[in-house]
């Protein structure tokens, strides 16, 4: 079977790119000499986790208890779950651990964290520390820090932070610079834990961005990075890799075409490609996504989905579409601007190797 074949909206991953990724990924973290705890949020497939481990099991991040329970029994046994859950989920988390899973969770809040310790399941916490993002967490020098550990007792494995606000930069100084904060932060809150007589054996940092372009890792046991794998406009915007990289596309097919606007409809629309617009905020904004031809080249010029209706994207150029080679049913790749969101509405992959065959089908992980 070829890409040409395949019922549309699918969604292409290019596995020579995607090995060439988490090869990349290894090399910037090896070179700190920290640990690589791959984030499974992006990729949720036990296929591309045992690529990421050359083939065996290592230890990875997930984002939901439902990724926990799919890694852990497909054999993954060192999962840290780095989202916040309330107390009513435990049962359920130390159902995972129960079934020989050693596994981590977080928390940022004195009452959680004194459920987490009263409660008879297997498993560590991590503590939340705000690095910069002003999403979760406690900042380092907070006294919740402390307190925290202290009502985790034997539980407190250290301390995990996510530099998010890496997004927001426009330069590889300024990522650098949050790297940095990213680091200090979790190093400096691991130091007040051990000066109160407290474990944290676990530093845990991790974004995309600072993985890639941080000069120091000092302190920091593991580092934990996702969206790497597959890459998207976004971050090839923002110097994460080059746009070339991009390992993930949406297959999509023409279903309609304007010529006198210049314009061809798709049948990949907001559910295919996800509303995230996270490109409008960089020097090249791509609507939507970039257009590309079926072998994934820029041969339609600068290719955006304008607009996006729930199954229907509109898409213009910066230069004459050449309709004549777009029929209606005719095959396009869409180049993501934030893989996560895209990823999120298909249950599997279709995978290719550099060309347009299928080698494989990827199964995905969904929900909560």
């Amino acid at each position: 079977m070829r890409l040409r074949d395949l019922p549309t909206p699918a969604l292409i991953l290019d596995r020579s790119k995607l090995l060439a990724n988490l090869a990349r990924m290894r090399k910037a973290v090896g070179r700190h000499g920290a640990a690589l705890r791959p984030h499974l949020k992006t990729a949720k497939s036990v296929d591309v986790a045992h690529l990421a481990f050359g083939g065996a099991v290592g230890p990875i991040t997930v984002s939901t208890l439902a990724e926990a329970e799919y890694f852990a029994g497909n054999g993954f046994r060192s999962i840290t779950l780095a989202a916040g859950i309330p107390a009513e989920k435990l049962d359920r988390a130390a159902r995972v651990a129960g079934e020989g899973a050693q596994l981590t969770l977080v928390t940022d809040d004195l009452e959680t964290a004194k459920a987490m310790a009263a409660h008879p399941g297997r498993f560590k916490v991590l503590i939340e520390i705000d690095s910069g993002e002003m999403r979760g967490g406690v900042k380092p020098d907070d006294p919740a820090v402390v307190a925290l550990g202290h009502a985790l007792g034997s539980r407190l494995a250290g301390v995990l932070t996510h530099a998010g606000h890496s997004y927001l930069c426009r330069s590889l100084e300024d990522v650098r610079r949050v790297a940095e904060e990213e680091r200090a932060a979790a190093v400096g809150a691991a130091e007040r834990l051990r000066d109160a007589g407290l474990s944290a054996d676990v530093v845990s940092v991790g974004s995309t961005p600072t993985a890639v372009h941080g000069t120091s890792m000092a302190g920091v046991t593991e580092v934990r990075a996702g969206v790497y794998m597959f890459g998207d406009l976004f971050q090839a915007e923002i110097g994460s890799h080059g746009v070339e990289d991009i390992a993930l596309t949406v297959l999509t097919s023409v279903i309609g075409r304007r010529p006198q606007e210049n314009r061809i409809l798709l049948d990949a629309g907001a559910l295919a490609l996800s509303k995230d617009r996270s490109t409008a905020q960089t020097a090249h904004d791509a609507g939507f996504g970039l257009v590309w031809d079926l072998a994934g080249g820029a041969t339609l010029g600068r290719c955006v989905v304008e607009r996006a209706y729930q199954e229907h994207g509109v898409v213009t150029s910066d230069r004459p579409l050449p309709f004549a080679e777009l029929p209606v049913g005719t095959k396009l790749r869409v180049a993501p601007n934030h893989a996560c969101l895209t990823a999120a509405a298909y249950d599997r992959y279709y995978v290719i190797d550099g060309g347009d065959e299928i080698v494989a089908e990827y199964d995905r992980i969904n929900g909560w």
